[in-house]
């Protein structure tokens, strides 16, 4: 109302004066923080692609158990906090894996000690894996394209592989310091021999231009399944 009562008024004017409004949740509360990573800490799960960490905790989960510590706090400011932290979204999948090894949280922290390293030092580090296969030809695929009315795009009705196109294999190239991706499709089959392929044309065509200096390159994958060592 004041501000419409004063339309001419060239000075800017302030709904507040500043440095109002509320503060941070965390520096209104000093030990929410530390004790949020506490309670994230012994779920935290190690990801040989990136040092970036992920819980598998829910932040409605995680609110309750600051608010039975005495905190007030929302589900909506635990991930902002969990942000801050450092840490990713929640992971809703591929996370039951058996029987656990006793020594996988010193794996990971050496996987993830030996990455961050060798970053500081300027080498190179990059994570491979294989992307999902996809069947070459014309296969129903879930989304919806701009037609003409009534002129869908016709494709088959059985998804049988086309023993003449075969399937398309991605295999993904991750470099961790320039954050970009590299990407070789192949038509036969998801073997040793066309991952090393799918590296070497990476470092001929861009790792070897960006790290001129390299001495050494560190190589992250699963090993696992498909991904078999």
């Amino acid at each position: 109302k004041e501000l419409q009562d004063h339309p001419q008024d060239p000075t800017p004017r302030r709904i507040r004066r500043p440095g109002a409004g509320r503060k941070k949740i965390s520096e209104a509360d000093p030990s929410l923080m530390s004790d949020l990573e506490s309670l994230v800490e012994p779920e935290t799960r190690g990801d040989p692609i990136s040092p970036l960490r992920w819980t598998t905790k829910s932040l409605r989960s995680l609110a309750e158990e600051l608010k039975a510590m005495g905190h007030v706090v929302s589900h909506t400011s635990v991930g902002i906090l969990l942000q801050e932290l450092g840490y990713s979204l929640q992971s809703n999948a591929k996370t039951l894996e058996g029987g656990k090894h006793p020594d996988r949280n010193a794996q990971f922290a050496h996987i993830n000690a030996e990455t961050s390293s060798r970053l500081e030092r300027g080498e190179p580090v990059i994570s491979v894996d294989t992307k999902k296969k996809e069947l070459i030809g014309p296969y129903k695929n879930n989304g919806r394209t701009w037609r003409p009315k009534g002129d869908p795009e016709q494709v088959n009705v059985y998804d049988f592989i086309d023993p003449e196109l075969g399937r398309a294999n991605p295999y993904g190239v991750y470099d961790l310091a320039s954050d970009s991706r590299w990407v070789s499709v192949g038509t036969d089959h998801d073997t040793a021999a066309f991952a090393v392929a799918t590296i070497r044309r990476w470092w001929l065509s861009v790792g070897s231009p960006a790290y001129p200096n390299a001495t050494e390159l560190l190589i992250t994958a699963d090993g696992g399944a498909s991904n078999g060592s």
